[in-house]
């Protein structure tokens, strides 16, 4: 087998949940000069895409917030933002960033309660829903999801989650790092508080923005949060915002990038776009049991960004993830934590196409064929 890696250079790709593929007329802009970011300009470009985020959140009632940060920086944000020492939360865990949500609320002083399914599954709607109704004083301020569980493949029920949650009366915080942009959120619909997300992922960017919605019953919270905050602030963005301004410098050229982002999304249009994604998480999922490999996540439960796979017996998840990159330049993603070495992920979320699915599964189909 031929080491591409070597005879041809910039042909590497992106299989794994992030970052992703980045289209060249958004690499374009990224090779910008920058603009003052006081200036007319760069305020035009900002505020198109703060509308830009409330039509793919589906959401009118919510202000939504650019941060130069990770998405576990909106996830922080989320957490100083609402709570107050003390507070307490319950974190509905399915995989990795669950518990990171979980764990950001800890580190600023909640008491909070883990709720965590199998590696692979969801959390039971009707346990969730027993917990909540015990719950008669209304001790529970604050809930957490991870919408699409990036470590696992999982994706959650949202809207009914947020019913139960709402029916409750918590607060419900929603990580939609993942899911944003490749699968339906409805914000005002589903009567979602506060949802965050990353630009490396449906976006199409690189990593370096996050996104953050806050609805008017997250405003409340706010007023009553005691939770050290200067940077995450949401009065400080809010002020700014309503000024067509940021609090502190952006990162320019990123905005530039997402401007361009956003006029492909929409030039696709919404629709469009979730069917795309359900249609490679499909086709995927299908193509890879056919080469007699077994999934993580049952078919009802699959995240339409990314799949986990399990290995064939005898087979080394080190050696798959090599014969990937070192044959075909392709780079799929480890499992992470107790799953590290036993799955690997492949990504099929934002600048993904139907002929990328059907190249990852001939490739796929050779590696195991060399591995076997």
């Amino acid at each position: 087998m031929l080491n591409y890696t070597r005879i041809m250079r910039d042909k590497s790709f992106l299989m794994i949940p992030g970052p992703t593929p980045v289209p060249e007329s958004v690499l374009v802009e990224l090779a910008r000069h920058p603009v003052g970011h006081r200036s007319k300009e760069f305020s035009d470009i900002f505020m198109s895409c703060i509308e830009s985020l409330k039509w793919l959140g589906k959401t009118k009632n919510s202000d939504a917030f650019i941060y130069t940060a990770s998405g576990t920086g909106a996830m922080e944000a989320a957490i100083s933002n609402v709570l107050s020492p003390g507070d307490k939360v319950l974190s509905l865990v399915t995989g990795v960033f669950g518990k990171r949500f979980g764990q950001i609320a800890q580190a600023f002083g909640a008491t909070v309660e883990m709720i965590t399914a199998d590696p692979g599954k969801v959390i039971d709607l009707k346990i969730l829903e027993q917990k909540l109704s015990l719950d008669k004083n209304k001790e529970i301020k604050v809930v957490t999801i991870t919408h699409s569980e990036t470590s696992t493949g999982a994706a959650s029920d949202l809207e009914k989650v947020a019913k139960a949650v709402r029916s409750h009366g918590a607060l419900l915080l929603a990580d939609a790092v993942t899911s944003l942009g490749c699968m339906n959120i409805e914000i005002d619909n589903w009567g979602l508080d506060v949802v965050i997300s990353g630009s490396q992922k449906g976006f199409m960017i690189p990593p370096g923005l996050s996104f953050i919605y806050v609805s008017p019953k997250a405003w409340e919270y706010y007023k009553k949060s005691k939770c050290p905050k200067f940077y995450w602030d949401f009065g400080k963005h809010k002020k700014s915002l309503d000024e067509e301004t940021t609090p502190f410098t952006p990162n320019v050229s990123f905005v530039y990038a997402l401007k361009k982002s956003f006029e492909m999304m929409q030039k696709e249009g919404f629709e469009n776009i979730i069917k795309r994604h359900d249609r490679l998480k499909t086709r995927l999922r299908a193509g890879l049991k056919e080469l007699g490999l077994k999934l993580l996540c049952e078919d009802k439960d699959a995240s339409a960004a990314i799949t986990a796979i399990y290995p064939p017996d005898g087979i080394l998840v080190s050696d798959i993830r090599s014969a990937y990159k070192k044959d075909w330049d392709i780079t799929v993603a480890n499992g992470q934590d107790i799953l590290k070495d036993k799955i690997f992920r492949i990504g099929h979320l934002g600048f993904v196409s139907d002929r990328d699915i059907e190249m990852t599964l001939a490739v796929t189909k050779k590696i195991f064929e060399k591995l076997t």
